[in-house]
């Protein structure tokens, strides 16, 4: 995105009922389910959804009593959660494989510490980190407010509200933010798109969520009523998994910044915290967050990247895009590096990242969430003080 001038930028998200969300639900159960009989368990899950067909496939190690049948009965339940009991999916009749293995005992032998060796990285990558003023969150304005959209309406369909009766879990959105001198002023236009019960009609599905998107962007900033697009194909009665094919790691775009910022390529759900694509990522995040809570800068942009087996990142690269407040780069990079530990093992530790976590981190984006507490710990601003004082502030 660019830093400075007027232009229009556009993100996009996906609910907890899309079908590669529903993979993305179901690996990250998996991995809580191993985490939680052994906070050391070694997780690759990946997870195909299609109609009423669930499927498990990747790599494991971890306590026996883990078994395939208790990991297919939690991916019903999870399906459950989510809300499919329909003909094409339901967590009732769906057919379950799990085809679950051993890890490789050659990316195992790189990854563990023996001796004088630490904790490798889980494969080679690099990975991103972003954070900007933009809102209180410290996201990027447009992933933040598609993100918005889609979670007002799912908690209201969860709590049951009149408001949102009809609408079902597979959604969509897509927000279009217009940004003067590098600053987003409102939305120009924006896309939902909802599966709904059959026999309702558009007019009732639009006067069901035009308010709720208006009350999800701040005031003033909803697009005229003919730059708003609810459900343009005209119907969305057929959803889900049964509506399209569903694959963890598939919507990496939705799950960071909403393209505001790069990527890595690595997917994150499904993955334990030695998988630098998810733990480095998440310590990405929290450094740049920090950098710019701190005040050190209005945007900032971190790289990391890693060898597998190796413990040590083979770099860190910070980019402030003009905004840094007297801050040098390259004596930020060295600071952040000596404030934290960035092998696996000293992620892990730091962020808390050992933990049966990750479930809620499977829709809605895995950054800017600090209101969800101790499951989102790289969301936390407590190396404010310490760089305020490293750099004089």
């Amino acid at each position: 995105m660019r830093d400075k001038g007027d232009f229009l930028f556009t993100s996009e998200s996906v609910s907890e009922g899309h079908p590669d969300k529903v993979a993305d639900r179901i690996s990250d159960t998996v991995l809580d389910a191993f985490l939680e009989a052994d906070p050391l368990a070694r997780v690759a899950c990946e997870t195909m959804v299609t109609t009423n067909r669930i499927i498990l496939a990747g790599e494991t190690r971890g306590p026996a009593s883990v078994t395939p049948e208790h990991l297919m009965h939690l991916a019903r339940e999870a399906v459950r959660d989510i809300g499919y009991d329909q003909d094409g999916f339901s967590w009732r009749h769906a057919s379950v494989e799990c085809h679950l293995h051993a890890q490789s005992s050659d990316i195992a032998q790189g990854v563990d510490s023996a001796g004088n060796k630490d904790e490798g990285a889980g494969d080679q990558g690099i990975m991103f980190g972003y954070a900007t003023t933009e809102t209180p969150s410290l996201m990027p304005a447009p992933i933040h407010y598609a993100h918005l959209v889609l979670r007002t309406i799912s908690e209201l369909r969860r709590a049951g509200d009149s408001r949102v009766a009809g609408l079902l879990p597979d959604a969509k959105s897509q927000v279009t933010l217009r940004y003067v001198d590098g600053k987003p002023v409102g939305a120009t236009s924006v896309v939902l798109s909802t599966q709904h019960e059959a026999g309702m009609s558009q007019p009732d599905i639009h006067a069901a969520v035009r308010p709720l998107i208006a009350e999800a962007l701040p005031e003033g900033w909803m697009c005229a009523d003919d730059e708003l697009y609810i459900n343009p194909t005209g119907n969305f009665v057929i959803g889900g998994p049964d509506g399209d094919c569903g694959l963890t790691g598939r919507k990496i775009i939705v799950d960071t910044y909403g393209g505001a910022a790069p990527h890595g390529g690595g997917a994150f759900s499904g993955k334990d915290p030695t998988k630098v694509d998810r733990s480095a990522a998440y310590a990405a995040r929290y450094l740049a967050k920090n950098v710019v809570a701190a005040g050190l800068a209005e945007r900032c942009t971190l790289q990391i990247s890693y060898a597998i087996g190796v413990a040590h990142p083979l770099s860190v690269y910070v980019e402030l895009h003009g905004t840094g407040q007297d801050v040098d780069e390259a004596h930020l990079e060295r600071t952040l590096r000596e404030m934290m530990n960035l092998s696996p093992r000293g992620i892990r530790e730091h962020l808390k990242l050992n933990a049966p976590i990750y479930v809620p981190t499977s829709s809605y984006g895995h950054f800017g969430r600090e209101a969800e507490g101790a499951f989102f710990t790289w969301e936390k601003t407590d190396l404010v003080s310490d760089l305020r004082s490293a750099f004089g502030r």
